[in-house]
């Protein structure tokens, strides 16, 4: 059956199909500029005019029929929605169906029909592979930093937990608000009985290592992202959505602390990176695998998403190195931008499957998270400082190569 040519699909019908559009780029995690710049650009093909304006938790859109008088046909949608996440499976075939739709060769309905599809409910497969990228994730992170055997068994453990309680969150609204304190209060407390009855722990490590997933250091970066690029409300509003998860996990993380001081419990606290450097070489491959899966890719994608994740991070490693660390994640910002953009330029898919892994392992979650535990435990002004440095240099460094990568090489496409 031959699609309807949109010359004679409805206003309506044309409205519909660009909010249900930017409905799914906005769950699937894309920031404000993008998600703007594609919205615009399809509404153009659809002969509409699209005034669109988004922000971390919602999208107002208003529409216009040019080819009726001003003020006649002005339609405006306001849609509150949750702070979306990363899904690289279904942002790409949402971006195809779009393709497929603006070139005519599906019809609005059909592209109605097949990103209704994109919907299905997670099997329990899928499910298990989510709690388990969690506990590969912290466990991987333990391992790129070479802590001992132990250290890297009870951040797996922790992360392995903390998936199940993520799991459990998705039907329970009201454990969603407290999930990132509750899952540090967890990850703090197994730490500390492990460092008490069993072996010494780099205990503030550990603890880091197994919250690397919850941690916003995509959040701050993508905020920062926004603000270079005008977008000052959303980019506002993310970076203080970002601040909030850094001191929701500093104060799950406190009350274990308080807690075991209260029972007089005494963890025995060590800094040992005593691995070689095999270890972190696998510990560099799960942690690819891992973030393959957190992000949703497809199979068919796996490869080229781990690809990324290691490219990111060896870039870093290896500039850092030689040129000191902030030049290493400029360096590696640019190049995987630039080559996100080369991906979606010639392979007409979504850059962001190459450009999101391929920052992950640079963002700065970390650190914030270990200068609030620094100036809470210390009580010292001069180490939370010095941690707001560290992270203002990263995220310095991340947005230089973000920029400078996209005049390296522009990209056609806003995903």
């Amino acid at each position: 059956m031959t699609p309807s040519p949109l010359s004679s699909a409805t206003y309506a019908a044309r409205i519909a199909f660009v909010v249900e559009l930017a409905e799914r780029l906005h769950a699937y995690g894309t920031t404000a500029q993008r998600l703007e710049g594609a919205i615009s650009a399809v509404a153009q093909r659809l002969r509409l005019e699209c005034e669109p304006w988004s922000n971390p938790t919602g999208l107002i859109l208003t529409f216009s029929d040019p080819q009726r008088p001003p003020g006649e046909s002005d339609t405006t949608r306001v849609i509150r929605l949750p702070p979306g996440e990363n899904d690289l499976y279904r942002l790409s075939e949402t971006d195809r169906i779009a393709e497929e739709v603006m070139a005519g060769r599906l019809g609005l309905a059909d592209g109605h029909a097949q990103m209704s599809a994109l919907d299905r409910p997670p099997t329990w497969r899928s499910r298990a592979m989510q709690v388990l990228a969690f506990g590969l994730a912290a466990t991987a992170i333990a391992g790129l930093l070479r802590l001992p055997w132990l250290d890297i068994g009870v951040a797996g453990l922790n992360g392995v937990l903390i998936g199940l309680l993520h799991q459990m969150s998705d039907s329970r609204p009201r454990f969603r608000e407290a999930f990132d304190a509750v899952a540090a209060t967890v990850a703090a407390a197994v730490t500390i009985l492990v460092a008490t009855f069993i072996a010494p722990l780099n205990q503030n490590t550990v603890i880091i290592a197994s919250l690397i997933v919850l941690l916003p250091g995509m959040g701050l970066t993508n905020a920062v992202n926004e603000l270079t690029s005008q977008h000052l409300v959303s980019g506002t509003a993310r970076f203080a959505g970002a601040v909030t998860t850094v001191l929701k996990l500093a104060v799950g993380t406190v009350i274990a602390l308080y807690v075991a001081d209260l029972l007089g419990l005494q963890p025995i606290v060590r800094a040992a990176r005593p691995q070689p450097e095999w270890v972190e070489w696998g510990a560099l491959a799960v942690a690819a695998f891992a973030f393959a899966v957190l992000f949703r890719a497809h199979r068919r994608d796996y490869p080229l998403v781990m690809a990324a994740a290691a490219a990111g991070y060896l870039i870093s490693r290896f500039a850092g190195e030689a040129f000191g660390s902030p030049a290493g994640i400029f360096l590696s910002a640019l190049v995987m931008t630039a080559a996100g953009n080369a991906f979606a330029r010639w392979a007409h898919r979504p850059g962001a499957i190459i450009r999101v892994p391929g920052i992950i392992m640079l963002v700065p979650g970390s650190t914030s998270l270990r200068g609030m535990l620094t100036l809470i435990q210390q009580q010292d002004v001069g180490a939370g400082q010095d941690a707001l440095l560290a992270v203002l240099n990263i995220l310095l460094a991340l947005i230089a190569g973000l920029l400078f990568g996209n005049l390296l090489l522009s990209a056609r496409r806003n995903l």
